[in-house]
């Protein structure tokens, strides 16, 4: 399966999820699945295996055929052309002030492709987080703090950073006004 259509049914997960007032840990602890794997299968920064995927879709009592109605397919065209107004708004964990905006979602080789807007409002909280993967950011417009386990980077307007997703991550944005960040996650199939 494509992996763009597999960071797809993360956020659909989560949305039935919410939808029927389930709480992760309890879906979580039925699929018999880490409570962080579903967080981070739901929020982009994990592929599930196959068996974990038919699991959770069981436990949210989705027939399968039902679940994947709507998964959009990889295009046959050689290019991909997503203008502004196509960007998708979505939230990840749950905080405060993280605006993401979904710009393309796509597999390359064995690699998920996923390339963000990431809209930092002044005091924006989040607790730190991991991803299976890297992470390159780039700051479009404003500064920041990036929190990389215990080391703080400040970061300015045209500055740039790549690191492995497993290091404790986080932004903080402690000016008054928002910051404007193009975030890119290359991610690796889960290999639960």
């Amino acid at each position: 399966m494509n992996h763009s259509v597999l960071l797809s049914i993360g956020k659909k997960i989560r949305e039935i999820r919410v939808s029927k007032k389930i709480k992760l840990v309890d879906v979580a602890k039925q699929a018999e699945i880490s409570k962080g794997l579903l967080s981070q299968v739901e929020n982009g920064r994990t592929i599930p295996s196959l068996p974990v995927l038919l699991q959770i879709i069981k436990v949210l009592g989705i027939d399968y055929s039902v679940f994947f109605e709507g998964i959009d397919t990889p295009s046959s065209s050689p290019y991909i052309l997503k203008r502004k107004e196509d960007y998708t708004h979505f939230e990840k964990e749950d905080a405060i002030g993280f605006n993401y905006f979904s710009i393309l979602s796509e597999s390359i080789s064995n690699v998920a492709i996923q390339l963000n807007i990431l809209e930092l409002e002044p005091n924006a909280k989040r607790e730190k987080v991991i991803t299976d993967g890297y992470t390159y950011l780039y700051i479009i417009q404003g500064q920041i703090e990036y929190y990389l386990d215990e080391e703080m980077m400040e970061l300015h307007e045209g500055d740039s950073l790549f690191f492995n997703g497993q290091i404790p991550h986080v932004p903080k944005n402690n000016t008054d006004s928002t910051a404007k960040i193009l975030v890119l996650y290359m991610l690796s199939p889960d290999k639960n």
